[in-house]
């Protein structure tokens, strides 16, 4: 079974909470037993979120060495140059080593199917901000936050719309579709 969630911003990405003030989890949007997320989002990432009760399809998903493709929309503040977009497909030195080329290019607006982020993002009049579209071929911890703040353009907004073949494909924030039964 694969099951593609589009998890909202602020939703923690397991099922249980033992901090406190409790937050919302994964449970809230899926209840169906022996599934588990194949991969993570951050916190306060948005989008898709594939679940599985199929381990080797799990590992397929996840493991570095099958550079499964995963594709962001990104808001970044700042305004991309064409030598920033060019580090990116390069690859980005990191603390943990060098990334993988990305696939990078600037968008020239939001998508119009973009639904509006709750909290919404902080602006600052005197600050620029844009929208990209990258893909990458790992999934090391908050990675491509990391790679934006890198060249300069610290993310706003981080939204998963690919993995692979699977795409969000009209899931607004909460809703779930079974892929693969």
């Amino acid at each position: 079974m694969l099951i593609a969630l589009n998890k909202p911003c602020n939703v923690l990405c397991q099922f249980t909470d033992s901090g406190e003030p409790k937050r919302r989890t994964l449970a809230e949007f899926v209840n169906i037993p022996n599934v588990y997320p194949a991969g993570r989002l951050d916190y306060d990432s948005e989008g898709l979120l594939l679940f599985t009760d199929d381990g080797v399809l799990a590992q397929r998903l996840t493991d570095p060495r099958h550079k499964t493709p995963k594709t962001y929309l990104v808001q970044v503040e700042g305004d991309p140059t064409d030598v920033q977009i060019g580090q990116l497909r390069k690859g980005i030195p990191l603390n943990d080593g060098p990334t993988l080329p990305a696939d990078a290019k600037r968008l020239p607006r939001a998508p119009d199917w973009l639904w509006p982020r709750d909290p919404p993002v902080r602006f600052r009049k005197t600050v620029p901000d844009a929208w990209m579209e990258l893909t990458i071929r790992e999934g090391r911890n908050r990675q491509v936050r990391r790679m934006t703040a890198a060249v300069g353009l610290p993310t706003l907004r981080l939204i998963r719309v690919r993995i692979g073949d699977v795409a969000l494909e009209g899931l607004m924030p909460g809703q779930t579709r079974i892929v693969q039964a």
